[in-house]
């Protein structure tokens, strides 16, 4: 029987039968009296907050579980968060007596969840093949450089990494052995091929895959973004000061507007 079963044990029995000695809570909960003796000392050393409770629950524990997860999969794993900030963040939520949240810990579980990913991944890889359910790839393929040089291979209609290869070179013959190996085993062809105009990429799409290879506009629309950006700021900070006499002309207006007349009676 796992930890947080064995606590939710006992924490059930607490809340029908209220407070008991620990060989009747042992009794009721058919653990022994030393196991009852820790958990429900480790219970009261979590118990410092007035939501402390709430994690003791099934449904707290839960909620608790996605929350960990949740966090280090979209701050530690998608936005390279470090853990000492992650830790301080689980601190702040007072959540340091309900798991464990140092560094080193939080690491740890990280690297599991990172694996149980890539395992999730595969199964579900392996299981559209299997049905035929692969769909037509509309790729992307680029090099980045972090400590090694990566090559990488993604999906764009789903964002799905296919290919995340460290290596030696870029060339045409490199980038052609990895995506051979990878779309052979997926079984799906490729559409077109969106990439910068480097030779290597372009020469992979339309020779090595035989598709379109589409230029990637990203810095293309940077550079125009940034040619116009100026005159429409100021077009803009000119049109809001307009805007703002026009409301301030209106509030006048309005105000003089409300103002009683200065005569009495009647007009005849």
């Amino acid at each position: 029987m796992e930890f947080w079963e064995k606590s939710l044990r006992i924490f059930k029995s607490l809340c029908e039968a209220g407070t008991q000695s620990v060989r009747h809570l042992a009794q009721q909960t058919g653990l022994s009296k030393s196991s009852t003796h820790r958990l429900t000392q480790a219970m009261e050393r979590r118990n410092c907050h007035p939501e402390s409770w709430m994690w003791e629950t099934e449904e707290g524990r839960h909620w608790l579980t996605r929350l960990v997860v949740a966090t280090l999969y979209i701050f530690g794993l998608k936005r390279g968060v470090g853990m000492e900030t992650l830790s301080e963040f689980f601190a702040r939520l007072h959540l340091a007596t309900q798991i464990g949240s140092s560094s080193g810990a939080l690491r740890g579980v990280m690297q599991a969840l990172e694996q149980i990913i890539l395992e999730t991944g595969h199964a579900w890889e392996q299981n559209a093949i299997a049905g035929g359910e692969v769909p037509e790839i509309i790729g992307a393929v680029d090099e980045t450089f972090l400590e090694h040089l990566l090559l990488v291979f993604l999906d764009l209609p789903t964002g799905y990494i296919l290919l995340e290869e460290t290596v030696e070179d870029r060339s045409y013959a490199t980038w052609k052995a990895l995506v051979d190996q990878r779309l052979a085993a997926l079984g799906a062809p490729v559409r077109y091929l969106v990439s910068d105009r480097a030779k290597a990429l372009i020469q992979l799409a339309q020779q090595g895959l035989e598709c379109l290879s589409i230029p990637d506009m990203f810095h293309l629309v940077h550079d125009i973004v940034k040619s116009y950006s100026l005159a429409l700021g100021r077009q803009l900070k000119q049109a809001r000061r307009e805007l703002q006499k026009a409301e301030d002309g209106l509030q006048k207006f309005q105000a003089l507007d409300s103002q009683p007349p200065l005569y009495g009676g009647e007009v005849t």
